[in-house]
């Protein structure tokens, strides 16, 4: 029983990291080639060779992407709050209330990951073809790479079941 619960807690522990680590990736991207330039979106026409009205296309979506953005990062930081006091009146023992909380902000982030994927896929269509599928493979690297790379890691022989 305890080793199921040690192992449902690293489960979820690492379920958040692996979230957490995406977003993170994904939003240094952005922040690498925004602050070049006043135009958070002008690094979009460099790279892909983007024309006025492609650009326009992209930077539509883009507006309306932001407000889903910052919706579920509010949800997030509220839920990472309030599993902050749930830790610490456990007196930072692993509880059901914290595992509750680590879900719900595990579900959130996954839910975010899955809009990024959504939106990157729109903006990709809005784009020439090839430049297009160049595109989306980079976010879904970005945004799906870290998680791989973290399982690849952890279910290694070093970290096989049944092999300790």
């Amino acid at each position: 029983m305890r080793r199921s619960l040690v192992i449902l807690v690293a489960v979820l522990l690492a379920a958040v990291a692996v979230a957490g680590f995406s977003y993170f990736a994904a939003r240094q991207f952005c922040v690498q080639h925004l602050a070049r330039n006043g135009d958070d979106l002008e690094w979009l026409r460099m790279e892909f060779h983007l024309s006025d009205a492609e650009l326009a296309r992209v930077r539509k979506l883009h507006e309306g992407y932001l407000p889903k953005c910052g919706a579920i990062c509010e949800q997030i930081a509220a839920r990472k709050l309030e599993l902050e006091a749930a830790f610490a009146a456990s007196t930072n023992a692993v509880t059901p209330a914290v595992q509750q909380k680590l879900g719900e902000i595990a579900s959130l982030r996954a839910q975010c990951q899955a809009q990024m994927l959504q939106h990157f896929h729109e903006v990709s269509q809005a784009m020439p073809p090839e430049q297009g599928r160049r595109y989306l493979a980079e976010m879904q690297r970005l945004t799906l790479g870290f998680h791989e790379q973290f399982e690849n890691r952890m279910s290694g022989p070093a970290h096989a079941h049944g092999h300790h």
